[in-house]
């Protein structure tokens, strides 16, 4: 490995830094603000009211290995349900029936109950650092926004914000993963769970655990990165490739 990319994997990069926290500690570490209905992520009532399948621990934390890898491991979940079918599901049991209620809210069974895939779409992005304006990152359809998507000051701290729609059915296990390149060498590699969550009409909004930008000569530059967002089915609901910098200064300033 290069000087330049000893120095730049010694320090964090866009996203993320290769620590991996255990347990509790990395779930305290992530600074989650979740906007409208509470997210679905205690809904384990046993086995014949379970509403929520469950998440695979290996979905939770990063690893050392390539993404790739990552990737080419399926997870085995339980029995997948529409929502009508897990509401219909233990219907005399009271205390049940009211939970699940609880826990879906102001869902329109009628219009969304009969799709067994749900659906997540990623409605803004936006890069947030104290003392400033937030960085605004338009979505491109393609997934490859077209030259610099962003630049970054050097030694800055900044995290990333996002609000994003959950439709047709519970989404489990949703995470955000990250990989970047500097000079074609992988200097970074990390993820971050964001949850499970049912449909609702109101957008979620989820800010990340705060990260620094790396400084110094090395870490200046030109930088290219692979974000997305996947569940526990390893199904992608958005893929963004795109190159930024890192500078002295922010731009514009």
């Amino acid at each position: 490995m290069s000087l330049a990319a000893e120095a730049v994997s010694s320090s964090k990069s866009m996203g993320y830094d290769e620590k991996i926290n255990e347990g509790e500690e990395n779930s305290e570490a992530s600074k989650t603000k979740t906007t409208g209905k509470e997210a679905a992520d205690e809904g384990n009532v046993g086995e014949s009211g379970e509403l929520v399948r469950k998440m695979s621990e290996s979905s939770i934390y990063a690893t050392d290995q390539d993404e790739e890898d990552e990737e080419g491991r399926k997870i085995e979940l339980g029995p997948q349900y529409t929502l009508k079918e897990q509401i219909e599901k233990d219907k005399d049991d009271e205390s049940l029936r009211r939970w699940k209620e609880q826990l879906l809210g102001s869902v329109d069974i009628n219009s969304v109950g009969e799709t067994l895939e749900p659906d997540v779409k990623i409605l803004s992005l936006a890069i947030k650092s104290t003392g400033r304006p937030d960085i605004i990152l338009p979505i491109p359809e393609s997934g490859k926004p077209k030259g610099l998507w962003f630049t970054l000051k050097e030694g800055s701290q900044y995290s990333l914000k996002f609000t994003f729609q959950v439709s047709n059915n519970i989404v489990s296990g949703l995470r955000y993963t990250n990989t970047v390149w500097k000079a074609g060498l992988k200097v970074d590699s990390a993820k971050e769970m964001i949850g499970t969550f049912s449909p609702q009409a109101e957008p979620y909004t989820h800010e990340m655990h705060e990260e620094t930008t790396p400084s110094g000569m090395f870490a200046r530059g030109s930088y290219s990165a692979r974000s997305k967002f996947v569940d526990d089915d390893d199904k992608c609901y958005l893929e963004i490739n795109y190159t930024f910098d890192i500078r002295k200064e922010w731009q514009g300033a």
